[in-house]
């Protein structure tokens, strides 16, 4: 009997190489993903180490810091305080609250902070984001957090415009909104959303505990600084858990958006109801929904949030309609767009309905080759540890003393020598003239503006990877 023997064509998957040449160019420790298709998840790896230098492998089990995604999966919790007729989104908040209140003052007068303006960033409260603390610091109570008092590391959190007037990032509102579940409840937050959200969802893995207890916490990746270092304690703990406390992995994020994806479309949801899903898929004030921000239009609407903790970055992304989708984790810092240019990737091996891709803008004709030559020598005088502050604003001169020598320099140290330097851009507003260069370096390409004055002094420099 003959033998029959088949063919097979083996091609490399794009994301897998994408992953692959984003990892190693911005060193990037380790990485997981999940990707949703025809709503479910069609894929799920690690990639990389839990640590730099360790031999442990991600897996799909390995379990992340979610930044500001926490939010998102937290807006669910208390929404379905809402559905349950707890709570209500378009009350003075401070009818609910018991332990502590919404200090009144004149930007509350007649409009009120509301969980609505809580969730949407629009009810003109201060403290952007929280640093976390050092496993070995002390840790303040929630009270102490909102109050801005010791041993909290972030301000009062205080409404300093009027609420419902405009919108504006604050994970000091969720901070508010964390206190609210505990008085309304009566539960221990990290209690709550696994009863109310975490175990419904069978997001088995994820949860909000800071500290983690000791047997997840061997489940965890290690966080890594911008210039590598790894965190001081492995990772931050964040008392702000509705903020950016939840430990999670891609796949239990996957998890979340598919049941959002699900109870739009008007099937069962164990959290809330159809009704209520498309509240939260609903702009409230820009681009911003109940717990997540939106993008797209008509068959391409999506909804996405990503975050950031000491050490770690997250992005997750799902279409609302398509039910596709995915989520991306890693266990660094890292400012070069490396996990939107891999959500990118994914967009495009996937085919999902008018996502935006990177480009790189395209070099331009240069016609003031003499900037071009003085930003290049700022750059290979800066590598040195030197520059020469009568080329700066006072302001500006300041600043760049505090790097150079220091953390620049020790930066640009690391990126090798540069090979190449490009104008991009060119515009000029008033009386400034702002240049853009592309710098192609050994090991990294970053972007630079460059803003001169009317004087000639330069003003203002923005510098990051591309």
């Amino acid at each position: 009997m003959g033998v029959i023997t088949t063919a097979i064509s083996l091609r490399a998957d794009p994301v897998d190489e994408v992953i692959a040449k984003e990892m190693a160019k911005h060193h990037i420790p380790g990485l997981s993903l999940a990707i949703i298709q025809d709503g479910k998840i069609v894929k799920a790896q690690g990639y990389g180490v839990i640590e730099a230098g360790r031999p442990e492998r991600v897996t799909v089990d390995t379990l992340f810091q979610a930044g500001s995604v926490s939010k998102s999966v937290a807006a669910l919790g208390i929404l379905s305080l809402v559905e349950a007729g707890k709570l209500s989104l378009d009350t003075d908040v401070n009818g609910a609250l018991k332990s502590w209140h919404v200090p009144e003052n004149e930007f509350t007068k007649v409009e009120k902070v509301t969980l609505r303006r809580l969730l949407s960033h629009s009810a003109g409260l201060t403290v952007h984001g929280f640093p976390g603390y050092a496993i070995d610091a002390a840790m303040p109570s929630l009270v102490q957090v909102l109050n801005g008092e010791p041993p909290a590391n972030t301000p009062a959190i205080r409404v300093d415009f009027m609420p419902g007037s405009q919108w504006r990032y604050s994970g000091g509102g969720y901070t508010i909104m964390q206190q609210l579940v505990i008085d309304t409840t009566g539960q221990p937050f990290p209690e709550f959303m696994r009863s109310a959200v975490l175990k419904p969802l069978q997001m088995d893995a994820s949860g909000y505990d800071q500290p983690l207890p000791a047997a997840r916490a061997a489940l965890t990746a290690t966080g890594h600084l911008g210039g590598g270092k790894v965190v001081p304690g492995r990772w931050h703990i964040y008392p702000e858990m509705a903020a950016a406390g939840l430990w999670t992995t891609p796949s239990d994020l996957a998890r979340f958006a598919i049941a959002l994806q699900e109870s739009f479309a008007g099937r069962a949801h164990p959290v809330i109801s159809p009704a209520m899903t498309q509240a939260m898929l609903t702009p409230q004030k820009q681009d911003d929904g109940l717990g997540v921000f939106l993008a797209g239009k008509e068959k391409g609407q999506r909804f996405w949030h990503n975050g950031r903790d000491e050490g770690f970055d997250a992005l997750m992304t799902a279409y609302v309609y398509s039910g596709q989708g995915a989520v991306v984790m890693i266990n660094k810092n890292e400012d070069s767009s490396a996990v939107p240019r891999i959500m990118s990737a994914i967009a495009a091996a996937y085919a999902w309905p008018d996502y935006p891709v990177y480009h790189p803008p395209k070099a331009i004709a240069d016609k003031e080759p003499e900037v071009t030559a003085k930003v290049k020598a700022i750059f290979a005088e800066a590598q040195q540890g030197r520059y020469d502050a009568s080329l700066y604003t006072p302001e500006l001169g300041a600043i760049i003393a505090k790097g150079v020598p220091g953390t620049f320099t020790q930066q640009l140290q690391a990126f090798g020598k540069l090979q190449a330097i490009e104008l991009t851009g060119h515009r000029t507003p008033k009386d400034t003239r702002i240049y853009r260069y592309r710098l192609t370096y050994e090991n990294e390409t970053v972007t630079v503006d460059c803003v001169y004055n009317s004087s000639g002094k330069i003003a203002g420099m923005r510098f990051s990877p591309e």
